[in-house]
């Protein structure tokens, strides 16, 4: 099968600035792929490419083994994406949202209301039904925002921070559902900023860092590449390195891949 999600060179420049550096990513289909990189790395710039929500200045992103920038339209119906800032209409109640995105993608109205109706039960929301979506609390819209994303049963699933805001219970819930979905064969492209989550859910991680793709594989094999680096930083017994402490190895280094200087302490005069 071909990789669920490829780019080749991929770049993004905003005039003079390049915020995603001719960037080589390959997910195979079936992974839970997870990935990290600083504030302003190019985490949010790259998965709004490979949605088609940007347009790359340069190179190729093949989704399912088609290139996204001729099939842009086949290939958007077999993905489900959670952006961070969700872009829900405020002004529909849960299910008329789902309803209208159910049929947006394409399914019969009795799909819809079926898939309507169990997703509403299954996020806990099925007792909100004459509630606006604007005066949804956000743990309650990112369920939402799920549940659309899913509606049509996708291949590829993009979710940009999709725990931020989320109740434990719900969290749990929620892991659940994206297990199966990869028991099932989609292929899921995580992004988060809690790294604990990333390394319970995710096998393969790829790490970003000022536009470039600094690291690419599964956990162990990161594990492994950074406790044979030497580890600088690292105390001995590297071989169960937490998620946290590889991340923290590899943006620490420049990008010949040397440890980059640590800055000086510094200190809030108030609190000292």
């Amino acid at each position: 099968m071909p990789p669920a999600i490829e780019t080749i060179s991929l770049t993004r420049r905003f005039g003079d600035f390049t915020a995603v550096d001719n960037v080589n990513l390959t997910v195979e289909a079936g992974q839970f792929f997870g990935f990290l990189g600083p504030n302003g790395a190019g985490k949010s710039t790259t998965i709004k490419m490979l949605t088609g929500l940007l347009a790359p200045t340069s190179g190729t992103i093949r989704i399912l083994g088609a290139d996204l920038t001729q099939n842009s339209a086949e290939l958007k119906r077999q993905i489900g994406v959670v952006p961070e800032g969700m872009a829900l209409f405020g002004r529909l109640t849960a299910s008329e949202y789902l309803r209208f995105v159910g049929r947006m993608y394409g399914l019969d109205q009795a799909t819809t209301l079926q898939r309507t109706n169990e997703l509403l039960e299954f996020m806990s929301l099925a007792n909100e039904q004459k509630k606006l979506i604007t005066d949804f609390s956000h743990g309650m819209q990112k369920k939402l925002a799920l549940a659309a994303a899913v509606i049509h049963g996708p291949k590829v699933l993009f979710l940009d921070e999709p725990f931020e805001g989320v109740d434990a219970i719900a969290a749990g819930t929620l892991k659940q559902m994206l297990q199966r979905m990869i028991a099932r064969g989609a292929t899921i492209f995580l992004t988060s900023h809690v790294l604990e989550i990333v390394e319970r859910l995710c096998t393969h991680i790829g790490i970003i860092h000022r536009g470039q793709l600094v690291a690419q594989g599964s956990i162990e094999e990161l594990r492994a590449g950074v406790a044979s680096s030497g580890g600088q930083s690292l105390p001995s017994g590297a071989a169960q390195l937490t998620l946290e402490q590889i991340f923290l190895e590899i943006v620490g280094t420049d990008r010949d891949g040397n440890l980059a200087a640590t800055p000086p302490e510094q200190e809030l005069s108030w609190l000292s």
